[in-house]
């Protein structure tokens, strides 16, 4: 890629583990930034979660930590600690996903590390707001899913609450945190002055999830109930065809008219009830009951070609194993090939970003643990009979 990525030169030191955190700086390292993962001895927690061939370089790894370069520091240590405070007198970003309590007792916390270096983004990634009740616990996306509404909602529409089967909240935050700290960012650039950026999870799960759902709760008294109608239907999901599923969503009038003349229901035309998206709304369930009811009878293939016809928006229900032969993502080659030095070939997702329109490359292997401790201790400074005390665990 002979662009100039737009992060170039901007050093990120990355003090977190698991998704969020992860997710959020791999964003950052996408776009050219240079990522310093800082990991414990035993590294990241997730360097052991799904399959892997060599130790440490697990699946999970592998999906939130390119583009980056990784040094072991143990920072119970003195030595691993003054090290530390070297790598941030350098650094434009530091981020992390210790608990403030924790982050605190280490002596990073960001009224301390802002002394240091006024001019860095300070960024905590944190379960939930640091002053309220919940501030300090410790927080995974089951247990936000669950004080989010999500799972909630599950309950509310089907009698059972339920999670959504990926980490939602992790990487949901995650990319709001990237948003934020960029922000941040271009806040130095036009002032020269640091800052510290709390990104929660709680919190910003909760807005997220209010966005439709806090509905008539918006004003003050209500003037209706709290939960968004058509995304609390339990006729909202992907339909049965004579042959899979399929999921389609008339949404503006002129669809809801074309889906009406193909399923041959000429007295829902004329019915005042469906003529606008505000009266539609008042009894979304029975039309989605009524979609449910009429898909059955044809084939996908047969659907997606009156749908087609009529730009009403559909698509097949792809199972996971599906993505990988999804035509259109065949044709765009999003599963990209690569060969990683100790793990070999790879496949690895595009993201959903493309720069002027070419997709951000993968510029960096997702690193062994601690493959690049030399390296960038070397470029902080040190020397050599220092870098053996640092680096001796």
């Amino acid at each position: 890629m002979s662009q100039v990525l737009p992060l170039e030169g901007v050093k990120v030191l990355d003090l977190t583990t698991v998704i969020m955190g992860p997710f959020t700086t791999q964003v950052l390292g996408d776009f050219g930034a240079d990522i310093i993962k800082i990991e414990d001895p035993d590294g990241d927690m997730t360097r052991d979660i799904g399959p892997s061939k060599t130790s440490k370089m697990s699946s999970m790894f592998l999906g939130v930590n390119r583009n980056k370069r990784s040094l072991v520091l143990n920072l119970k240590k003195p030595e691993a600690k003054v090290a530390l405070w070297k790598l941030i007198e350098g650094a434009d970003i530091i981020v992390h996903n210790i608990r403030p309590q924790k982050i605190a007792a280490l002596g990073f916390d960001p009224d301390t590390v802002l002394s240091k270096n006024p001019k860095i983004i300070y960024v905590g990634l944190h379960g939930y707001r640091e002053d309220g009740p919940y501030g300090g616990l410790p927080a995974f996306d089951d247990v936000i899913q669950g004080q989010s509404g999500i799972a909630g909602a599950f309950e509310t529409r089907d009698g059972k609450a339920s999670l959504v089967p990926t980490v939602m909240a992790d990487k949901s935050v995650g990319l709001m945190a990237s948003t934020g700290l960029l922000a941040a960012y271009i806040q130095r650039l036009k002032t020269g002055k640091g800052s510290y950026l709390e990104v929660s999870m709680f919190e910003g799960m909760v807005g997220y999830t209010l966005i439709e759902h806090h509905y008539g709760a918006t004003f003050a008294p209500p003037l209706d109930q709290i939960g968004y109608p058509r995304a609390l239907s339990p006729n909202r999901k992907p339909y049965q065809s004579a042959d899979g599923y399929i999921c389609i969503l008339p949404y503006t009038n002129q669809q809801w008219i074309n889906f009406f003349k193909i399923i041959k229901r000429p007295e829902l035309l004329k019915d005042k009830r469906y003529s606008s998206v505000k009266e539609r709304s008042k009894d979304i369930n029975f039309l989605y009951e009524i979609v449910g009811q009429s898909i059955i009878n044809k084939t996908n293939k047969e659907w997606t070609e009156l749908l087609k016809k009529y730009e009403i928006p559909h698509g097949l229900v792809n199972r996971l194993e599906d993505l990988k032969d999804d035509p259109h993502l065949k044709e765009l080659n999003f599963f990209r090939p690569y060969n990683h030095p100790t793990e070999g070939a790879l496949e690895v997702p595009d993201s959903a970003f493309r720069f002027n329109r070419e997709s951000l490359p993968v510029r960096r292997h997702q690193p062994k643990l601690g493959e690049h401790s030399n390296d960038i201790l070397k470029e902080a400074g040190f020397k050599d009979d220092e870098i053996i005390k640092i680096l001796n665990h």
